[in-house]
């Protein structure tokens, strides 16, 4: 039996961007997308980050994302 293959869940990863050194950043993977799309929040930590992913507005962000990236 085959595993059904998806997509990765929402991570928080170090801002790449000197301008907001130190803080962190949500990536959501999208399906058909090389890399994944970034939320335009920054973050001081990356517990913050995480506990965002898994928030009521952090579920309804990324549910929002998956959305506009299936048109």
């Amino acid at each position: 039996m085959r595993k059904k293959k998806s997509l990765p869940s929402a991570y928080a990863e170090a801002t790449k961007d000197m301008r907001f050194e130190g803080t962190f950043e949500v990536f959501v993977p999208v399906h058909d997308r090389v890399k994944a799309q970034r939320v335009p929040l920054q973050f001081d930590s990356q517990a913050a980050a995480e506990s965002w992913i898994h928030s009521a507005e952090g579920e309804d962000k990324i549910a929002e994302i998956l959305r506009e990236a299936a048109k």
